[in-house]
């Protein structure tokens, strides 16, 4: 098992495989932003495959695809059915805006793709239009339900709860959500760049009381992905609302994931500045006991909690830079 310096188990990988995408959410990329990583900068299939295997074989067992927008990256249902071969491997999941989504949501799951997660602020056609900077709304919406057909469960719909922008908005999803048996995963939006830092933040504590009298909802002890949301549920079990809130109550000592960016740099944490380089020693003839020890060396690396609250304007790199 991969543990870091503070006793933390490391069994989730995050792992973008494109920094490019079709939408321009405010909170996540910056207006008129051209600066994406060149191809030939980005891992090759076999580099991202040899490479996740060494870390499945030190008890790496989750897997997500990301990006930028994972479904715009060439052939990544072919990529899925090679993560999900990798012994060791038991959870491979993704996370989509959903706007291509009705194209590639059988061959996913036909390739091992167990469940996603799709961002979805709003159900409101104008408001979704003004955060994704795109006529979005049918796509991503149809998307979603392609997801469910080809039954990929649970569905997890991700909204980042900003002031004055989509917090009228919160019990119409929770609504929507109950209704198709989908978890709701509301967010807190992290000062990550200056995207980041000029959204407006929105402290989920009171909202979480509201919603539990509002629905009915109960705490839910039953994990879902391995992340870290804290769920209530319906009575009924159909439906789970979630609530990450890496400000208002982060969830630094249990964190147990780590991010592997397109050009394959691993960030250790969102909120520091830990990374570590992983193409060089995969295109410098490195070992399979090299990178192993590498994996090791970077995992040292995971910082104890991030910066967020006392050093907001730390981090500059954007979130679709990280990976999400």
């Amino acid at each position: 098992m991969l543990r870091d310096r503070y006793g933390r188990t490391i069994e989730y990988l995050r792992l973008s495989v494109t920094d490019r995408c079709d939408l321009r959410c405010t909170y996540c990329m910056p207006t008129g932003f051209k600066g994406f990583e060149e191809p030939e900068d980005w891992l090759t299939f076999d580099e991202i495959e040899r490479l996740l295997r060494a870390f499945a074989r030190l008890g790496t067992r989750r897997i997500r695809l990301t990006g930028g927008e994972p479904l715009l990256r060439r052939h990544v249902t072919d990529l899925a059915g090679r993560i999900a071969a990798i012994p060791g491997v038991d959870d491979l999941s993704l996370s989509t805006n959903a706007t291509t989504l009705r194209r590639h949501a059988e061959a996913l799951r036909k390739a091992g793709v167990a469940r996603i997660n799709v961002s979805l602020d709003t159900l409101d056609r104008q408001c979704m239009e003004s955060i994704t900077g795109r006529d979005s709304h049918a796509r991503i919406l149809d998307g979603i339900m392609a997801g469910k057909e080809a039954g990929f469960d649970p569905i997890k719909i991700n909204m980042v709860a900003m002031r004055g922008v989509n917090d009228g908005e919160i019990e119409r999803m929770a609504e929507f959500c109950i209704g198709h048996g989908f978890v709701l995963r509301l967010i807190e939006v992290m000062p990550m760049g200056a995207t980041g830092r000029n959204a407006a933040y929105m402290d989920l504590r009171p909202v979480r009381t509201r919603l539990q009298e509002q629905f009915d909802l109960v705490p839910q002890a039953l994990e879902l992905g391995g992340g870290p949301a804290r769920y209530l549920a319906t009575r009924d079990g159909r439906s789970s609302i979630g609530f990450i809130t890496p400000l208002s109550q982060h969830f630094c000592a249990t964190c147990n994931r780590v991010r592997l960016s397109v050009d394959g740099t691993l960030y250790l944490c969102l909120g520091q500045e830990e990374k570590f380089e992983f193409r060089p020693l995969l295109r410098g003839g490195a070992s399979d006991a090299e990178l192993e020890a590498a994996i090791r060396h970077a995992i040292e690396l995971k910082p104890h909690q991030h910066d967020f609250t006392a050093r907001p304007e730390k981090i500059v790199r954007f979130m679709s830079q990280t990976g999400g």
